[in-house]
């Protein structure tokens, strides 16, 4: 799997998708700030679709070109079309749409998706590492939902923040729109860990790889049974989890998994 991180067959656009075997990055190329305009939604909605398409992608990274990760909505794509007639009402809402439908993409993605958080990460851009699987920062990296200090409140990324965060952490930044370093983000439980700028790439690679060593089927499984229980009550979520497990011990890999371990072997994966 050492061959993971050799990524090539970059393409142009707002979004560049990069390939590699078991892996698909996707760089949000808009400078300056990496804006989630309708176009660069699109372009990530795209991307996301391609990686859940090609049965041998194991995992999926998202980062930002340059020295923003992400600054959210774009503003002036936005402002621009209150002089449409009916005020904006329609662009807003299919802008609102998209974004929900994106950060809906991530989490119900059979592949597990990794914020790769190299700077600034604001208002939708923080929503879209609050939305990712895991989300490794640089130390140079800072997160913050400013929509109060213009009027607009960050409501859709509330939606991510409340959960991954502590109500608190969560209506603190939201309240306050105050901007915190990434190591504060990683006690406030939005990042999983800080590193030096300079080795970003090679651990989120190291996550990566250690995520495509394991049976594929086995982690969608997973990644799709944790969001689904989350939203249960406990009795439900227990009663549905039990389910999986189930099936799960059923599935092809389970059994050679559990024989692989019993015998002191290296598991030989089917991804079944």
């Amino acid at each position: 799997m050492a061959d993971i991180l050799e990524l090539h067959m970059p393409n142009e656009g707002p979004v560049v998708v990069q390939r590699a075997p078991s892996l698909t990055r996707l760089v949000i190329a808009a400078p300056p700030a990496n804006v989630l305009s309708l176009a660069v939604m699109d372009a990530l909605l795209a991307g996301l679709a391609e990686a859940a398409a090609d049965k041998t992608n194991r995992v999926v990274v998202i980062a930002g070109e340059g020295k923003v990760f992400s600054a959210g909505h774009d503003l002036k794509e936005l402002t621009g079309h209150r002089s449409d007639p009916d005020g904006g009402r329609a662009f807003f809402a299919a802008t609102m749409q998209k974004c929900a439908e994106l950060m809906q993409a991530i989490v119900r993605h059979p592949n597990p998706v990794i914020a790769e958080v190299n700077g600034l990460a604001t208002a939708a851009g923080c929503q879209l590492v609050a939305s990712c699987d895991l989300a490794i920062a640089s130390e140079e990296a800072q997160f913050c939902t400013p929509g109060v200090n213009i009027g607009l409140f960050c409501s859709t990324p509330m939606v991510a923040l409340s959960r991954n965060l502590s109500p608190k952490h969560a209506m603190e930044m939201l309240l306050t729109g105050e901007t915190i370093d990434a190591r504060s983000a990683r006690d406030f439980g939005l990042v999983n860990r800080v590193v030096p700028p300079e080795y970003l790439g090679t651990v989120v690679g190291k996550y990566a790889t250690t995520i495509a060593s394991k049976s594929a089927a086995t982690v969608k499984t997973g990644k799709e049974a944790f969001y689904r229980q989350a939203e249960m009550g406990l009795t439900d979520a227990y009663t549905y989890t039990a389910g999986v497990m189930v099936e799960n011990m059923l599935a092809k890999d389970a059994e050679e998994g559990i024989g692989a371990f019993l015998e002191k072997r290296k598991p030989e994966w089917t991804h079944e």
